[in-house]
């Protein structure tokens, strides 16, 4: 059993810091609830690297929100209900779809610049969307504009600090309550920082595949500390495989936005071919986890580590306006998005579960509250619709402020006491080791196709890390080890629980969508196992 605290140390030991509101990670989630909070509390923002690094500084495509005339609420419901394959929590989309307009305005207000036409918003229009309701900034670099924008805003609040280099180990909990957190400093001592409220925003499990859109960070360190914490982790086997990523040699996985295919780009396997019409009638346009397992499909028919995507039939002009960041990335490895098809293939993008909250954004364990990725608010349900995101972190990140809000402030000089067990040496194998031996196990057991004879093979290989827990632990990389073979364990588990296949979770050995048995989550506690729950009637 994964063990309640990474490590073994005496609070009353430890300098205390007291905060009205601690937020942990530095994406959109992050950055937009500390500066909303901000006006009623002293916030003090960690961050385990600093505030420029986050899957939001990646995200291209933009924020979905009801912005046209054209468009309603109503519209937008539908295509996230649709999208999400009968596992949407209702009541969250409708919160999303109707106050996702105006967390836009706030992002406006706070100094963030989309793009224009004609003195409006420019919109496009993504997969599985029905209409043209993607904000996007400087074409495709929407996530970098909204974390310089937000950043720049934090650093100039008298009542935000920033911790950079700083990282959360676990949560402190008494009484079913969360009062805080402890950090390790940079140069690795430890501090008990106390807080009314402690909000989660340390994003996605990226890392626990070998190829991922996400950077370093996103090793679902949220997600792991809430688990510990005691908090009910949800809908962990439905990871979101971006069909788009440039396949090529020598360069990372970057994202190809789904805004190219958006604007006409079309798809075509080694041999030249368009396939998208003998898997989906929308063609490339089709739900993310339809278009990976195409191309995933073809790449397996013609013995191939890739498949193109052509956008050469469109204006050069239009595709490097659109297209920047993609444009000039590409071109840095010798690839032109205007004359030449680029090579992609499927990575880990989205984590769609994490940790359940309610409508507030409060989790089951009073006083935290999570946002963002590494939330479940029940908006995504099997499978995220493009987009969504950054509306699902602004749009729960102000409700979770006004929640706040109502809170009273802690006792003074609360401290309790967090229990020791017995604990040898160091890990024995390099951490680098131990964590691409985790990746490889789940691409091959826990990736875009699974099956239980592969389940259970994965749960027992990554069963055998679990000594890991048991070393003394000094190192960020070793925390971050942690924290992904937990991801890892509640991931797996999760996908042998659900015999059916939905959405982002497929299994080959129950190739088809269950609603009778399976129209429910999955929930995982640290003490009570996996408990299913059924969702709200739609």
């Amino acid at each position: 059993m994964i063990p309640r605290y990474l490590v073994d140390v005496s609070l009353a030991d430890l300098p205390i810091i007291d905060k009205d509101v601690i937020v942990i990670g530095a994406g959109i989630a992050g950055l937009f609830t500390a500066i909303k909070s901000s006006s009623d509390n002293d916030v003090l923002m960690i961050t385990k690297k600093s505030l420029l690094d986050s899957n939001t500084r990646y995200a291209q495509g933009g924020i979905a929100a009801v912005i046209s005339e054209d468009d309603s609420p109503e519209y937008h419901r539908q295509d996230t209900l649709i999208a999400g394959a009968g596992l949407c929590s209702p009541a969250a989309v409708d919160v999303l779809v109707h106050e996702g307009t105006k967390g836009v305005q706030d992002l406006v207000q706070m100094g963030t610049r989309f793009d224009q036409e004609n003195g409006e918003f420019a919109l496009t229009k993504e997969g599985a969307h029905s209409q043209r309701r993607i904000l996007h900034a400087n074409g495709d670099a929407t996530g970098f504009e909204i974390v310089r924008a937000l950043s720049q805003k934090a650093v100039e609040n008298p009542r935000i600090e920033v911790w950079d280099d700083h990282f959360v180990i676990d949560l402190i909990i008494d009484n079913g309550q969360c009062i805080g957190a402890l950090v390790q400093k940079p140069e690795g001592g430890r501090v008990f920082v106390r807080g009314k409220a402690t909000i989660l925003c340390s994003g996605g499990t990226g890392q626990l595949y070998r190829y991922t859109t996400n950077p370093d960070v996103a090793t679902g360190d949220g997600i792991a500390i809430a688990y510990r914490a005691g908090a009910y982790i949800q809908d962990m086997e439905f990871v979101q495989f971006h069909p788009t990523s440039l396949c090529y040699p020598g360069a990372p996985r970057f994202l190809i936005s789904e805004a190219v295919r958006g604007e006409g780009g079309v798809l075509r396997n080694i041999k030249g071919e368009r396939f998208m019409e003998k898997y989906h009638e929308q063609l490339e346009l089709a739900p993310r986890d339809v278009v990976a397992r195409a191309i995933v499909s073809e790449m397996e028919e013609t013995k191939s580590t890739f498949v193109y995507i052509d956008v050469t039939h469109e204006s050069a002009d239009m595709v490097k306006h659109r297209f920047p960041n993609i444009y000039e990335f590409c071109l840095s490895f010798g690839l032109d998005l205007t004359t030449d098809w680029i090579p992609i293939a499927p990575a880990a993008h989205y984590m769609m579960g994490g940790v359940k909250t309610d409508l507030n954004g409060e989790t089951n364990i009073g006083r935290l509250f999570a946002c963002g990725e590494c939330s479940s608010t029940g908006v995504h349900g099997a499978n995220r619709l493009a987009s969504n995101s950054l509306s699902e972190a602004i749009v729960f990140g102000r409700r979770i402020v006004e929640r706040i809000n109502n809170l009273q402030p802690l006792e003074p000089g609360l401290i309790i006491e967090t229990p020791a067990i017995p604990r040898s040496g160091s890990s024995m194998q390099a951490v680098v080791e131990k964590r691409l031996k985790l990746q490889k196990i789940m691409v091959r057991y826990a990736g875009l196709r699974r099956d239980g004879k592969g389940l259970n093979k994965g749960l027992e290989e990554l069963r055998r890390q679990l000594p890991i827990f048991q070393s003394v632990l000094t190192k960020r990389e070793e925390y971050e080890f942690a924290n992904l073979l937990t991801c890892a364990l509640l991931t797996t588990e999760a996908a042998l629980v659900r015999e059916e296949s939905r959405g982002a979770h497929s299994r080959e050995d129950f190739p088809e969508r269950d609603d009778l048995v399976w129209r429910r989550h999955t929930v995982l506690h640290r003490e009570h196992g996996v408990t299913e729950g059924l969702i709200d009637e739609i």
